[in-house]
């Protein structure tokens, strides 16, 4: 839910440099009209010399500008502030919009027509018509959003326009302040799938190097707020000349990547049924999956950039990884076709780890491809210790045929490189296809398809 953000009124003489003539621009067709007739009632007073006509006409003219000036006045002493609620929605999921409005000034004002602006894809332009606030009053209305396409949308500027009750004048004002709705991809509850081997850190295996064998073993740390002064090291502090204390345990943590294939060229058709949208909405799916069952993750794309970008070789840690999860799914909020042709550059990033030539799990999603891609999607099996790739042939999207035999050929390819490679019909939910990587899994030849690691 994001805070208010009020659009405080600024002064008159930031907010037009039209001043008067920008005021006297706002009269209706009656404050016009009886400008006029005082104006003319004047001249004919003054002709014939009838007093009592030249009020009467000074009446007429005077109403509509006393009517401009309080108006003007008043359009300064209103203040809007905008709420949403929430600020993050899945696409296809609704977030309420509220809208406050507070009379700041010591009179009250005439009718206020409200109107924010929000891009079409959300829904209609919403537009609200409130009758008088009292000094000091305030007025709360609210409306609803909606978008079926993931990204980021602005909503605002705020449009107020008033009206003095002889409605003589209207005046419009518009807010500075705006707002952005992030519309993630739409995630699946996915299974826990129960595959052969455990991963080291993880499950039921997880394990953790103690560091128990003496005084010698201990890998003393800085000391930080809130840490147990029974663990201080005193030879390590006389040592270092500051408060250490003793690092006694090292959990391995399991560590797994998701990488998306993001090329252009890899993908046919658009829209929110298109193949790359499919799998956008599946990565974000395994990246809540794993982050929740304990899991480092990252995000990688086939341009090399890595999300969350910190931590040990961009890796989420464990003490971070509600943000880190809302970090990558604002990514894929946004992301979009990438020019590049290949996947070389995040073989570049999975190659630069520091992990003893196994980084962990890898759970890939890729579009079409040739025989030189898959040739080093194949090389990427190499870096992993399992690697389960979901292939998706984005013609068979395009057109709703079955799965070509050029896709079967890849798939074989990374299957002889050690990859659990299944293709993905059109429209097949992620669910179907986890469940099926788990049992092509275990009833691979040796049980684990060379997998030393386990996820569920």
């Amino acid at each position: 839910m994001s805070a208010a953000r009020p659009a405080a009124p600024p002064g008159p003489e930031g907010e037009d440099k039209g001043g008067v003539r920008a005021a006297l621009g706002g009269l209706t067709t009656r404050g016009r009209s009886f400008l006029a007739a005082g104006v003319a009632a004047a001249a004919c007073a003054y002709v014939l010399g009838q007093s009592d006509l030249l009020r009467v006409g000074l009446l007429l003219a005077v109403l509509p500008l006393i009517c401009v000036a309080v108006l003007y006045r008043t359009r300064y002493r209103v203040a809007a502030s905008r709420r949403l609620s929430p600020s993050r929605v899945p696409a296809g999921s609704e977030a309420r919009v509220h809208l406050r409005m507070d009379n700041v000034s010591r009179m009250p004002t005439g009718l206020l027509m409200l109107q924010d602006h929000v891009p079409y894809v959300l829904g209609p332009r919403p537009r609200f018509v409130l009758d008088r606030v009292e000094a000091g009053g305030r007025r709360e209305v609210s409306y609803r959003v909606r978008s079926d396409l993931r990204g980021r949308y602005p909503l605002g500027p705020l449009q107020l326009r008033l009206s003095d009750p002889f409605g003589m004048c209207e005046l419009t004002r518009s807010f500075s302040a705006y707002d952005i709705l992030t519309v993630i991809p739409r995630t699946e509850v996915l299974p826990a799938v129960r595959l052969a081997g455990e991963a080291s850190g993880y499950g039921d295996g997880r394990q953790r190097t103690l560091a128990l064998a003496g005084d010698d073993d201990i890998i003393p740390r800085a000391y930080r707020y809130g840490d147990d002064l029974r663990r201080v090291h005193w030879r390590s502090t006389a040592r270092y000349g500051e408060l250490m204390v003793r690092r006694e345990e090292q959990p391995q943590r399991a560590r797994c990547t998701v990488l998306l294939d993001t090329r252009g060229v890899a993908y046919q058709g658009a829209g929110p049924d298109s193949a790359f949208e499919w799998a956008v909405s599946a990565a974000a799916s395994a990246l809540v999956h794993l982050l929740e069952r304990g899991f480092a993750v990252r995000l990688l794309t086939d341009t090399g950039t890595s999300v969350p970008g910190t931590g040990a070789e961009g890796f989420a840690g464990s003490q971070e990884s509600a943000d880190s999860a809302g970090l990558m799914l604002d990514t894929l909020a946004v992301v979009d076709h990438s020019d590049g042709a290949g996947l070389s550059r995040a073989i570049d990033v999975l190659r630069g780890g520091t992990g003893g030539g196994n980084e962990g799990l890898l759970v890939a999603f890729f579009g079409d491809l040739d025989e030189e891609q898959a040739a080093l999607a194949a090389r990427m099996r190499q870096r992993s210790g399992s690697a389960v790739a979901f292939v998706l042939d984005s013609g068979t999207w395009v057109t709703g045929g079955a799965v070509t035999g050029a896709v079967d050929e890849r798939l074989r390819q990374l299957r002889e490189a050690g990859w659990t490679a299944l293709s993905v019909p059109p429209g097949t939910p992620l669910t179907d296809l986890w469940q099926q990587a788990g049992r092509e899994r275990t009833q691979a030849p040796g049980g684990t398809n060379g997998f030393s690691g386990g996820w569920s």
